[in-house]
C-alpha cells in the first residue's frame, strides 16, 4: 500500500463529513488534503484509542519528532510520506502541524475547561488550526481567508461539541464551559447521568445560538476573490451546520445518542453546494 492509498483509506474509513468534501477537489489538491486528514486522525486516535496516558504521550513525543523528520525530507509514516511533497507547495506550516499536536495534548492534561477563553484556545488547537492548514491547501491568496478559515473551524468545534456532549462524558471529558453549566444550573452529574432536563436544553441552546453566531461571522470574512476556491471549506460547513440544525429539532437529545447525517444526504449536501459556490 503506497503512503496516499493508505490516507486514503484513514479517511473513507472514518466516514466524516470531511471527506465528502474532498471528492470535487482536483487531484493534487486532494492528494494534499486526504494528507493533512489524515495526520489529525492518527494523532487524534493515539490520545482517542491508548487507554494508557503515558503511553500516549509517549506517541505524541514521537509523532512531534517524525514532524521534524518529515521538514528535513526524511519521514517514515505513511502519513508524513505522503504530506511531505505539500508542504512547501501550500505552505504548511511545521508550527500549525506542531499545535494539532498540542491540542491532542490538550485532552490528556484536562477534561474541563473553566470558561469559554479556555474553551477557544482548545478549539484553536484542535480546529481552527486545521481549518488554516486546509484553506492553505485549497487556495487562499487573501489574508482574509485564513481568517475565515480560522472561524469556520472554531464553529466546526463547536458543533461536535454540542452533538458529542453525552458521548463525551462518558469518556469523562465535559467540554462545556464550568462557568456556562452554573449559569443555566446544570451539574456536571447531569451529563454523566445522562439527565435531560430543560436547564440541559436551555443551555445546549445558548451552545447552538454561539455556534451559528461563528459559522455567520466565518462566512463574512471570505473574500469573494477565494470563494471558488474555499468550495471544500463551503461544503463542510453546509453538511456541519445542517447537523446543528438536526440536533436543533430534535431538542438537543444528544446525552444518550449521537446524531448524525446519513452518506447520502451528506453526498447531496456537498454536490448541491459545490453547483452553487
Amino acid at each position: 500500500m503506497s503512503p496516499d492509498e493508505y490516507c486514503q483509506q484513514k479517511a473513507a474509513q472514518s466516514g466524516s463529513s470531511f471527506y465528502y468534501s474532498f471528492l470535487f477537489l482536483p487531484p493534487e489538491r486532494r492528494r494534499a488534503i486526504t494528507a493533512l486528514y489524515a495526520f489529525c486522525r492518527e494523532v487524534d486516535d493515539t490520545v482517542d484509542e491508548t487507554s494508557d496516558e503515558s503511553l500516549a504521550r509517549i506517541k505524541l513525543a514521537w509523532w512531534r519528532t517524525e514532524l521534524g523528520a518529515m521538514v528535513e525530507g526524511k519521514p517514515t509514516h505513511p502519513v508524513t510520506k505522503a504530506l511531505q511533497p505539500f508542504l512547501h507547495t501550500y505552505t504548511l506550516k511545521q508550527e500549525h502541524l506542531h499545535a494539532i499536536i498540542d491540542g491532542m495534548e490538550m485532552d490528556l492534561n484536562q477534561t474541563r475547561y473553566l470558561d469559554y477563553a479556555g474553551l477557544t484556545k482548545y478549539c484553536w488547537h484542535v480546529a481552527s488550526v486545521v481549518g488554516i492548514l486546509s484553506a492553505s491547501i485549497f487556495g487562499a491568496t487573501r489574508p482574509e481567508t485564513l481568517q475565515y478559515a480560522e472561524k469556520l473551524g472554531h464553529a466546526f468545534q463547536l458543533t461536535n461539541i454540542i452533538r458529542d456532549v453525552g458521548e463525551d462524558a462518558r469518556k469523562g471529558r465535559i467540554y462545556l464551559p464550568i462557568n456556562e453549566l452554573q449559569q443555566f444550573g446544570v451539574t456536571a452529574a447531569d451529563l454523566l447521568n445522562a439527565r435531560h432536563t430543560d436547564n440541559f436544553t436551555k443551555l445546549m441552546a445558548f451552545q447552538a445560538a454561539r455556534a451559528q453566531q461563528a459559522y455567520d461571522e466565518a462566512f463574512a470574512l471570505l473574500p469573494k476573490e477565494d470563494r471558488r476556491a474555499q468550495r471544500p471549506g463551503l461544503i463542510m460547513a453546509a453538511i456541519y451546520r445542517t447537523l446543528l440544525d438536526e440536533i436543533q429539532r430534535d431538542g438537543y437529545h444528544v446525552l444518550t445518542q449521537r446524531i448524525s447525517l446519513t452518506p447520502l444526504r451528506k453526498l447531496w449536501l456537498a454536490w448541491k453546494t459545490w453547483v452553487r459556490s
